[in-house]
C-alpha cells in the first residue's frame, strides 16, 4: 500500500483554477489534477501537438507519476498527478524587457494555435503562465489545456490582453515602461483604463482599434451577461474554431510588428563611458574569475547591476545559472537581445530597480513572491553598485551591507566593489548632494560594515586607487 506524502507545501500562487493545484514535495514540483483535468490530460498527451512542443523545450518538460504518492486537500486523492521539470529562477512580467514579453507572448499565441488546430485550446493568457530558461521563454501551465468547444472564443483572450498585449502596446505606442502598471496590478491592465489613453489620434495605432476600444466596448456591453449567454449568442453569431485560429494569426503578427518606443539610455554606454581604464578592467574580470572558481562551482549567481552583462557571462561559464538584474529597461532589452544572438541558455536578464525591489503582490501578498524570497544566491556579483543605493538613493551604508549579505544563502560568497569618493563616478554623484550628507561613505566604514558581517577572505585595490573589490563568505 502507498502512503501519501504528508510534507507536501502548495504553491501559494496555484490557486484560481480548482481543477488542477502545482505543489512541492521532495523537491519535485507538481501538478495535481482533479478527474475532469485528468481526462484533458490524458487527451492532450495522447494528441499530435503536444508531444512536439514537449521535445522542442517550448512547454515545460511533463510526465504522469503515482498520484496515491500525493494527498489531495480535506485527505482526498487526486485523479492524476503530473511531475514538471524545475524553472531555474522564477519571475514575473512585470521584471521583463519589451522584448521578452513579446516573445514570451508570441510562444504563447504559436502554442495556442496549434492547440487550435488540433481541437485543443488554452483556459488562460496569462503573462505567467511562461517562465524562462535563460533567455528561451518556457509554457509552464500544462493545466491550462482543454478540448476545444466549437463556437466559443478564447477564454484567454481579455487575460492576454491585459497582462501580455495592452502593456506591450504601452511601450511600443506611447514609450511608457509598463513594468510598473503590471507590477501595481496582478490581472494586468483594464481595457477601460487602455481606453482613457489611446484618445484622438491614438485610437488609431496598430492594435488599439479592435483590441482597446471594441474590446472595452464589448466588456461594458456585456458586463450584467453570464457567461454562457455570450457563447450562445457567438454560436448563434457563427462563430467557429476558424475564425478563433484567424483571429489568433492577426494577433501574432500584431505583436511581431511591435517595437519599443524608448529613448536610448545612458546607462547603455557604461561600460565605454565609466572611469576604468583597462588594467582596472582586466584586474577586476581576474578578482570575480577567482570568486567564480574558488571551491565548489555555485550553482546560482546573482549579479546585481548588469549592465551589458560583461560579469554576467563570465559567471556563467562556471556556475549553473545566472540572473543578471538591471533597473534601466532599455539596457536589460539590449542584453536580452545579444543573449538572445548568442543562445545563452543559462543567464536570464530582468528589470529590477534594487532600491526598490519586486514586493510579494496577489492575494495576501504572497500569490507572486517578492524578489527578496525568491533570489537567494550561492555567489552574488554586486560590482559598481554601492554608491549608486548609498549616495545616489540615500539608502544607509549599513543597510546596503545588509541587502548584498541577505541575498546570498549561508556560507554564500559575496563579490563587492567599493567606490571611493573620490573616484569620478562617485564624485559625479555627490556633486548633486548636499555637502556633508553622507560622513560614513568612506573606504574604511565600508570594510568595518562588511566584516561584521561576513568573513572576508580577499581584497584587492584596482590600479587606479580608487575602487577596491572584497571576496567574502556570508555568516562568519
Amino acid at each position: 500500500m502507498t502512503v501519501p506524502h504528508t510534507d507536501v507545501r502548495v504553491d501559494p500562487g496555484s490557486f484560481r483554477d480548482p481543477a488542477n493545484r502545482v505543489f512541492y514535495a521532495d523537491g519535485e514540483v507538481l501538478r495535481g489534477l482533479d478527474a475532469r483535468a485528468a481526462r484533458d490530460w490524458r487527451a492532450l498527451s495522447a494528441s499530435d501537438f503536444f508531444p512536439p512542443l514537449l521535445a522542442a523545450g517550448k512547454v515545460c518538460g511533463t510526465e504522469p507519476v503515482e498520484p496515491a504518492r500525493f494527498a489531495a486537500g480535506a485527505g482526498g486523492q487526486w485523479a492524476a498527478v503530473l511531475r514538471h521539470e524545475r524553472i531555474p529562477f522564477v519571475s514575473h512580467p512585470y521584471e521583463w524587457s519589451f522584448g521578452m514579453l513579446r516573445d514570451a507572448a508570441l510562444l504563447h499565441l504559436e502554442i495556442l494555435r496549434a492547440a487550435l488546430t488540433a481541437g485543443f485550446t488554452t483556459k488562460d493568457g496569462s503573462a505567467y503562465n511562461l517562465q524562462w530558461r535563460g533567455v528561451a521563454p518556457v509554457f509552464i501551465d500544462v493545466g491550462s489545456f482543454e478540448p476545444a468547444r466549437d463556437g466559443e472564443p478564447w477564454a484567454g483572450y481579455r487575460q492576454f490582453c491585459q497582462t501580455m498585449l495592452y502593456p506591450l502596446l504601452l511601450t511600443a505606442h506611447l514609450g511608457v515602461d509598463f513594468q510598473p502598471w503590471l507590477r501595481a496590478q496582478v490581472d494586468g491592465i483594464p481595457a477601460e483604463q487602455m481606453r482613457r489613453l489611446f484618445t484622438g489620434a491614438r485610437r488609431l495605432l496598430p492594435g488599439v482599434p479592435t483590441h482597446v476600444h471594441l474590446h472595452s466596448a464589448m466588456q461594458q456591453r456585456n458586463a450584467d451577461a453570464a457567461t454562457g449567454e455570450v457563447r450562445e449568442q457567438l454560436r448563434g453569431a457563427g462563430f467557429s474554431r476558424e475564425l478563433a485560429l484567424a483571429a489568433v494569426r492577426r494577433i501574432e503578427r500584431l505583436v511581431g510588428r511591435l517595437r519599443p518606443r524608448q529613448a536610448r539610455s545612458h546607462w547603455a554606454d557604461y561600460q565605454r563611458t565609466c572611469s576604468y581604464s583597462a588594467a582596472d578592467r582586466a584586474a577586476k574580470e581576474r578578482f570575480v574569475e577567482l570568486a567564480l572558481t574558488a571551491g565548489t562551482p555555485p550553482g546560482l549567481v546573482l549579479d546585481l547591476g548588469a549592465n551589458d552583462g560583461r560579469y554576467a557571462r563570465l559567471a556563467a561559464r562556471y556556475a549553473g545559472y545566472v540572473v543578471a538584474v538591471e533597473q534601466d529597461p532599455a539596457v536589460v532589452d539590449e542584453l536580452y537581445a545579444a543573449l538572445r544572438a548568442e543562445e545563452q541558455r543559462r543567464v536570464l536578464p530582468l528589470v529590477l530597480d534594487l532600491a526598490d525591489p519586486s514586493p510579494g503582490g496577489g492575494w495576501r501578498g504572497v500569490e507572486r513572491a517578492a524578489f527578496a524570497t525568491r533570489a537567494r544566491a550561492d555567489l552574488v556579483l554586486a560590482l559598481a553598485v554601492v554608491h549608486h543605493l548609498a549616495i545616489g538613493r540615500n539608502v544607509p551604508l549599513a543597510q546596503v551591507v545588509d541587502q548584498l549579505v541577505d541575498a546570498c544563502v549561508p556560507g554564500g560568497r559575496l563579490v563587492v566593489e567599493f567606490v571611493h569618493p573620490e573616484d569620478p563616478m562617485a564624485r559625479r554623484l555627490l556633486a548633486n548632494k548636499p555637502a556633508g550628507l553622507f560622513p560614513d561613505y568612506r573606504p574604511d566604514e565600508f570594510a568595518r560594515l562588511l566584516a561584521t558581517r561576513c568573513r572576508v577572505e580577499r581584497r584587492v585595490e584596482l590600479p587606479g586607487g580608487t575602487r577596491t573589490l572584497y571576496q567574502a563568505v556570508t555568516g562568519g
